[in-house]
């Protein structure tokens, strides 16, 4: 799955997104999880700063 998601971006319009991944702690388990998106370049650091 993550094969096809980095694959379509590497046509066309899809240069201009990014694939971002952020570690955040579960308020459940107290486990950390990761959350995976895909960004448009210009909102990665408010992505990271929420």
């Amino acid at each position: 799955m993550a094969k096809k998601a980095v694959a379509s971006l590497q046509k066309g319009e899809g240069r201009s997104f990014a694939k971002v991944i952020k570690m955040v702690k579960s308020p459940k388990t107290g486990a950390y999880i990761f959350q995976e998106e895909i960004v448009h370049n210009d909102k990665v650091k408010e992505y990271f700063t929420k």
